[in-house]
């Protein structure tokens, strides 16, 4: 599904980085929940490599973990809980351990300088960039990592209201990855459930009109059938508020909603925020713009992913918002641009 092992790819990325000064990765750079992490590095490194070489000395890559390489994470967040460090905020700095995951992938983006911030940065005073995964908890469509959020917050003790501060979300969601993440290291690739494309199977069985023979049919009448009763109990028990509507227009405004609820709760003051998670890049031209507006006015962006997923690209991938490929450009003062490097 990763693209950049394909030459052609990583040569359009290599090219356009020779006009770029920082070049911010926004979460889930290595894959770590699919398999050990000698696994996920050795499939990285020659990737990651280039993009360093491509960038050279003097010029910067910025690591913002997500939820696929929130692992990155667990030495710092380890540290923190002994010390009593001060609040994590809107970006705190993560140090470049040798002997740690984060700091063996910042040795091998050299020679570029490296360095890794949580939950996001300032690419520019009024423009912030985070990977969105908080979104989750307030998704209303009962994805996977949705459904894990809502049982977490059934555990852990949340403050009333919800969350209001990176802590929080913190507290939801790091037991859950925690978990993933321990399955996939123990047991390898063979033992991991690959949950994306277990959730893009069941949304096409769920949204998409068949083809196939009737026993097929019958199946996914069935599961249409059930899904609006399946939602309605996990609201009942306390896991919504969750829709059962999983069109493709609502899995967008699903995802826009809720992280913006994200933007409005942490307080993001930036006139453009810049996120990715959803995989689906916008606003594109197409788009409503209206939708693209956090309830604190910020313009929301999604710079997309560079994976390919056909259930969600579909046949004719030529004009797909979830193709790979796709990057925000931020110069000094224009608004972010959502180019495809890959069209």
């Amino acid at each position: 599904m990763d693209v950049l092992r394909s030459s052609e790819a990583r040569e359009a990325l290599l090219a356009a980085l020779k006009g770029v000064d920082r070049l911010v990765l926004l979460g889930d750079t290595v894959e770590l929940r699919h398999g050990p992490a000698r696994e996920a590095l050795s499939v990285a490194e020659p990737i990651l490599s280039s993009i360093g070489e491509a960038l050279g000395k003097g010029r910067e890559v910025v690591i913002v973990p997500g939820n696929h390489d929130h692992a990155l994470l667990r030495p710092w967040l380890a540290r923190r809980s002994l010390d009593g460090a001060a609040p994590i905020g809107l970006q705190s700095d993560l140090p470049l351990g040798d002997d740690e995951l984060l700091g063996k992938i910042g040795a091998v983006l050299g020679p570029a300088e490296v360095r890794a911030v949580y939950p996001g940065v300032w690419v520019r005073p009024d423009v912030y960039a985070i990977h969105g995964h908080y979104g989750d908890r307030h998704n209303t469509v009962p994805i996977m990592e949705r459904l894990g959020a809502g049982l977490m917050r059934k555990v852990v003790r949340e403050p009333a209201g919800g969350p209001r501060a990176t802590e929080d979300y913190e507290g939801t969601h790091g037991p859950m990855y925690a978990w993933i993440d321990a399955v996939a290291q123990t047991f390898g690739s063979d033992h991991t459930f690959g949950m994306g494309s277990f959730q893009v199977r069941a949304w096409r069985a769920l949204s998409a009109p068949g083809a196939g023979g009737r026993p097929a049919r019958i199946r996914r009448t069935g599961l249409r059938l059930g899904f609006p009763a399946l939602v309605a109990a996990l609201n009942r028990i306390g896991f919504g508020p969750l829709h059962a509507d999983v069109s493709g227009p609502e899995l967008r405004r699903a995802a826009l909603r809720a992280f913006g609820e994200v933007v409005a709760r942490l307080g993001v003051d930036a006139r453009h925020v810049i996120f990715g998670h959803t995989h689906r890049a916008g606003p594109l031209p197409s788009d409503d713009a209206a939708e693209w507006l956090a309830p604190t006015g910020s313009e929301m962006v999604n710079s997309g992913s560079w994976v390919n997923e056909p259930g969600f690209v579909g046949p004719d991938p030529s004009d797909s918002p979830y193709r790979p490929g796709f990057s925000v450009l931020v110069d000094d003062s224009a608004p972010p641009q959502l180019v495809n490097l890959l069209d």
